[in-house]
Formats: C-alpha cells, structure tokens, sequence
C-alpha cells in the first residue's frame, strides 16, 4: 500500500513496505523527481539502511561470542512498517523488532521515520530507539533515488577535489583509494561513471549537493550531515542515488565484534538518536 501527503506545492507518496519513498511529484509542474524503481534496471526507489550499510564480510558478523547472519543493507527494507501518524503534510512510519529481526540482530529496537513536505520540498528523520537495557551497536542510512540524465551533474557545496573508496564484486570495501574526476566542484553523470560501482566519499566539507542539469533550471538541493556520502546508480541509467551514511561495508579485516566495526554508532540503553536529510528544490 501506498500513502500520500500533499501542500500546496508537492505530493508525497511512501510505501508501507519498507517506509520507502515512491514519488515526491510537484504540483506546478507534474514533474517527478524520485526514480521509477523500473525492474528492468533497478527495482529500488528509496531503502533504508539499518543497522547495517552494504555488505558484511561472509554476511556474519560476532557479537559478544555468538556468531550472525545479516542480508546486505540490513534487515528493515523488505519488512513492513505500520502508519502511525498522518496529518494534510506529513506522513510517520514505525517498525518494531520482532522473532524474525531477532535471529540476526538481537536487539530490541524501534525505526520511526517521518516525512514532512515543506515549502521548497521535503524533510525526512529517522528515528532509532534501543529498547535494552544495554548499549545497541549500528550503522544507519538512506538511499534515496532522482530521475536525471546522463550528462547532468551533481554540484558541491565546497568541495573541488574529492576521493572515493571503492567495493569489489562482493560489495566488500578495498584498500585502495582513488580520485573522483571533477569540473571543479561538479561531477559529471556520465554513462561510465559507476561501472566501478559506487562512489562512497568520507573526506568532505560539503553539507549538501545540487543536482542540476544544463538542459533545463530545475535543481534537487540535497542537504545532508552524514560522515560518509555514498553515490550511486547502475550504468548508463536515468537516475542517480544521493545516500548519506552513518556507517560504511565491511572491508577483509575481520572484526571479533561487532562494536570493532568500522563507523559503527553506540546507542545507549533505552536512549533513542535521529538522522535528517532533506530536499530542497528549485523549479
């Protein structure tokens, strides 16, 4: 099932499934900027990352002497979350832990997000609430999708010289580190720009980046206070991901727990912590 929202100036439409973001279209010009989610080159629309990003080395990890088994991205993107609150402009989701998250992630958590329409366009927060008595290790993101062209391109707010960390064919992160091309501080969508997979940028000062084009004056301002900025579309295609990261894959230096991993977050017990993006755009 899908939900909506609208104000005067956008439409906001969520599925339960997920709480994935399925359409933002604007009313002034019909215009939508969320990707299709076409099976035929990418089912995805928007997923949550949660409580980890990418891909575990063996899909395992160890916690506290017990071995796991999680799926990449984690384990509440192919699960439904329930409508707790709607009102003319927003829309909140929560999905709770149950047997089945518990079996690969035994902790007792809840993941409420909330889409508000604004103004000039869209503000989402997550919010992660432990329900332990204990500290609860994670990592958190969002991958939301936009429909471009190849040859637009994403403008950064400070940043003219960027480096990217890159994944091998089992989505597990690599040593090596290399520059990203950029016309200043822009880069270029172009049909060959992910074949390597991913961009995945941690050494930036920027917080936001414009999707913009050089064939119209519409512009996606993507605001963001991640440590770790993953970008993505596969080849060639119609779309680009803007993904803020509080966390990153694993590399093939095999941790012994779980709180080793890199960029994990430590929520205390019984505490709870939110994660914001937003968009702003320009038509």
């Amino acid at each position: 099932m899908i939900y909506y929202a609208e104000n005067d100036n956008f439409i906001v439409g969520v599925k339960e499934m997920g709480a994935e973001l399925t359409s933002l279209k604007s009313k002034k010009t019909g215009f939508e900027f969320i990707w299709t989610g076409d099976e035929s080159i990418w089912y995805g629309q928007s997923p949550i990352l949660f409580p980890i990003i990418g891909r575990l080395l063996d899909d395992k990890y160890r916690l506290n002497g017990k071995e796991y088994t999680m799926p990449k991205h984690g384990i509440v993107r192919k699960k439904t979350f329930n409508l707790i609150d709607k009102t003319a402009d927003s829309l909140t989701f929560s999905q709770k832990s149950d047997c089945d998250s518990l079996e690969s992630y035994p902790y007792e958590f809840e993941l409420q997000v909330k889409f508000q329409l604004t103004a000039t366009g869209l503000s989402v927060t997550h919010t992660v609430i432990n329900n332990n008595n204990n500290d609860m290790y994670y990592s958190f993101g969002a991958h939301p999708g936009f429909n471009c062209e190849i040859g637009d391109y994403l403008e950064f707010e400070s940043d003219t010289a960027l480096v990217t960390e890159r994944i091998d064919n089992e989505s597990i992160l690599i040593e090596e580190r290399f520059p990203v091309e950029m016309n200043e501080n822009k880069i270029t969508l172009t049909e060959n720009l992910f074949c390597d997979d991913a961009l995945i940028l941690s050494d930036y000062s920027s917080k936001a980046v414009s999707l913009k084009s050089n064939n119209h004056n519409r512009v996606v301002k993507f605001n963001f206070n991640s440590p770790i900025l993953g970008i993505w579309a596969k080849p060639n295609a119609p779309y680009v991901c803007i993904e803020p990261w509080w966390g990153i894959n694993d590399n093939y230096d095999k941790k012994a727990d779980l709180s080793e991993k890199r960029a994990i977050m430590k929520l205390s017990a019984n505490d709870n912590a939110s994660f914001n993006w937003s968009i702003e755009i320009t038509e």
